[in-house]
């Protein structure tokens, strides 16, 4: 087998059992310690695993970004089906907070209410539902960031601090038995003062986010009414969302 191939055999074996150590690559793959010490070093490098005390384990914590671009082709007919769920929670009136998420962006262009005022840092949503009729949006002002067709900054905060609506939706980064995550510090600190002024908050999350731990904790269940996703979650976070008497509403494909 040649290295390569090695790799991504451990890799892949570390996906199912999390952790690998040097001489179960020894047993695994019928090499000597030195060559799987070398394999192990070589995956280091390339950033797929941490080192530990006579092997490796998976990297916990979530770091990568991805455009507005590129979330809205992943797995698009998922997205849709949240959508769908979530759009049929809003009613006539309600006024909203919206985040950058692409699936958010899905549910309030599908909505068929009327008498809306939505709040968004979001310029796609923004820019698709202002030609939307019965809607009126407010887009918080603050620093552009092209690549994820979002403001972000402190006057976004600034001119959140004055609102308060009936709904806020937000799209999950990352979701815990600790609760909801992001990547990014500024990101994560927009949408805890975006749950702060609602009555009640909606996460919309498909099952490929469960499980993820990131940099910052956004907010714990206790602070989230309704999670709408695609496939229920495992034991441990099913468990802390039901603690904190959180609905999950699953999306039917």
């Amino acid at each position: 087998m040649f290295q390569e191939e090695r790799l991504a055999a451990i890799l892949a074996y570390l996906q199912e059992h999390q952790r690998i150590s040097v001489q179960e690559v020894v047993e695994q793959f019928g090499v000597s310690r030195d060559t799987a010490r070398r394999d192990i070093v070589k995956l280091e490098e390339q950033g797929q695993i941490l080192r530990t005390r006579g092997g490796a384990v998976l990297p916990s914590l979530n770091k990568k970004n991805y455009s507005h671009q590129e979330r809205m082709q992943l797995d698009l007919t998922g997205k849709r089906s949240i959508a769908t769920a979530a759009a049929s929670l809003i009613k006539d009136g309600d006024y909203m907070l919206l985040d950058a998420s692409t699936t958010v962006q899905l549910a309030v262009e599908s909505l068929q209410t009327r008498d809306h005022v939505i709040i968004t840092n979001s310029l796609a949503t923004a820019a698709s539902m202002s030609r939307k009729e019965g809607v009126l949006v407010k887009l918080l002002g603050g620093d552009v960031h092209a690549e994820d067709q979002c403001v972000l900054g402190t006057r976004v905060i600034q001119n959140l601090a004055d609102f308060h609506v009936d709904k806020v939706l937000v799209g999950a980064c990352g979701l815990t038995k600790e609760g909801l995550m992001s990547t990014q510090e500024d990101h994560g600190f927009l949408i805890k003062e975006m749950i702060k002024r609602a009555d009640q908050v909606i996460i919309l999350t498909d099952h490929t986010k469960f499980g993820k731990s990131m940099l910052y904790r956004v907010a714990g269940f206790d602070q989230i009414d309704i999670i709408v996703t695609d496939k229920l979650p495992e034991k441990e976070i099913a468990e802390a969302l039901h603690a904190n008497d959180v609905e999950v509403i699953v999306a039917s494909t």
